[in-house]
């Protein structure tokens, strides 16, 4: 006999069934938005610290860059007083690791002073900082405390020297071997871009726009120049052509040389050749600390070295302000003519302190080669002549030694020992005394 019981319906089960499959998922997905919530979160303060890494490296960085040429400048001065300018490497650390603490702060992040790190150098240029924190997660942990991850980011920075890409910050493979400057992509002497600096701003009042065709030129960039256009009225040999001193601008355009022609010596610039009306050269300063021969500190004409005889040192200071003429190059070329011995006389004939030669005391007005202090005024005023003459600190030294003859036939330090033997002494007394300008940086980030 059939039943009469009711029966439950089976789509009311699958019914319940769905719902309890739909709650599931609802909250499946409130729990995955939660997670990628707290995730976006943890990438956030990820972001935040890596901007604060790079700013506070960058601002490391900067700060070392300023206070570079103190590590270089010697702790005590000629009367024995502390150097206030000398920086120890402690200090330089300090400088930069400060920078980079207070950068971080600026930003929001706290940067602890040990984690902004040098590499072991006497004068490091690169500094990495690590900037470490938490991110708050919205998921709650097992004691209904929200979740926390760590957060890491690293940046590193350093000093690279300025030239711009591709361009080298010094100059190599010439005449010339100090820092480099360029206008409108070309190179040459720092003093010598501030001279056409200033000359080009007079011209630009007068209508004329200066072009720089060419500046520093290498020996083996004249040689390529000199083996495509091999005449010598023209272009000069590798080797003997005055653009390897970094002294020497071809400018245009040729309406601009009946203004050349009329304003350039204003500016120090003269022709050098008649039948080249846009060739010109730099004929100042060839001794001063733009070109690596001078101190930083003070004033560059006064700072006589501590090697220097104290009854010497006022007649050097005098003699350098006088004639413009570097006080250290001035005490070096005496060290090495007669180690200061205002009685000292040469087997060739040279007489006193400075070793004049009896014909070229004459010239310069020299009546008594022993008395010091009117033979190094008179040392000074042919090393003035000398480097106006041959724009460079090493051909000076040889003109004085060899004779300007020598010099002349070959644009370079002549092959004779005693000559080389000269120049390279006085160079390596300017460079041991600290003399040698310190190089300019630019900051980058590298990681």
């Amino acid at each position: 006999m059939p039943s009469h019981e009711p029966r439950t319906p089976r789509f009311s089960g699958e019914r319940g069934q769905a719902a309890l499959l739909l709650l599931g998922l609802m909250a499946a997905l409130l729990v995955g938005a939660l997670f990628l919530g707290s995730w976006g979160m943890a990438l956030g303060a990820r972001g935040k610290h890596q901007r604060a890494a790079d700013l506070a490296a960058v601002s490391a960085a900067r700060a070392m860059a300023d206070a570079y040429p103190r590590l270089f400048e010697p702790p005590v001065l000629p009367d024995r007083a502390p150097n206030p300018r000398h920086l120890s490497l402690a200090a330089y650390e300090r400088l930069g690791r400060d920078a980079a603490v207070q950068a971080g702060r600026r930003n929001g992040v706290r940067i602890h002073p040990a984690d902004v790190r040098f590499p072991r150098s006497f004068a490091p240029t690169r500094v990495t900082v690590i900037a470490r924190g938490e991110a708050r997660l919205r998921v709650h942990g097992p004691r209904g405390r929200p979740g926390r991850i760590p957060v890491r980011a690293r940046a590193t920075a350093e000093l690279s020297l300025s030239g711009g890409p591709g361009l080298p910050a010094t100059a190599s493979g010439g005449g010339y071997h100090g820092p480099l400057a360029y206008r409108q992509g070309k190179p040459m002497r720092p003093d010598v871009a501030q001279a056409f600096d200033r000359m080009a701003a007079a011209a630009r009042r007068d209508g004329i726009y200066l072009i720089v065709v060419s500046g520093y030129r290498s020996d083996a960039e004249q040689a390529e120049l000199f083996a495509a256009h091999p005449d010598p009225k023209w272009v000069a040999p590798p080797g003997r052509s005055l653009h390897r001193l970094g002294t020497e601008l071809d400018l245009g355009p040729a309406s601009a040389y009946g203004w050349l022609a009329a304003n350039a010596k204003r500016f120090g610039f003269i022709q050098r050749y008649s039948w080249e009306k846009w060739h010109y050269g730099y004929v100042r300063n060839a001794g001063s600390t733009s070109v690596g021969y001078g101190r930083r500190s003070g004033d560059d004409r006064s700072a006589v070295p501590s090697f220097v005889p104290v009854r010497f040192r006022d007649a050097i200071a005098r003699a350098a302000q006088r004639w413009n003429v570097g006080a250290a190059l001035l005490a070096a070329q005496l060290y090495a003519e007669s180690g200061f011995n205002p009685y000292a006389r040469s087997p060739a004939g040279a007489e006193g302190i400075a070793q004049f030669m009896p014909g070229t005391a004459r010239g310069y007005g020299l009546r008594d080669p022993y008395d010091a202090s009117a033979a190094i005024d008179a040392q000074a005023h042919l090393m003035h002549d000398l480097l106006r003459r041959f724009a460079s600190v090493p051909l000076a030294l040889a003109a004085y030694n060899a004779g300007s003859g020598a010099v002349e036939r070959c644009v370079c330090v002549p092959s004779y020992p005693e000559t080389r033997a000269y120049v390279a002494r006085i160079l390596g007394l300017l460079g041991g005394a600290g003399d040698i300008a310190p190089p300019t940086f630019e900051v980058r980030l590298i990681e």
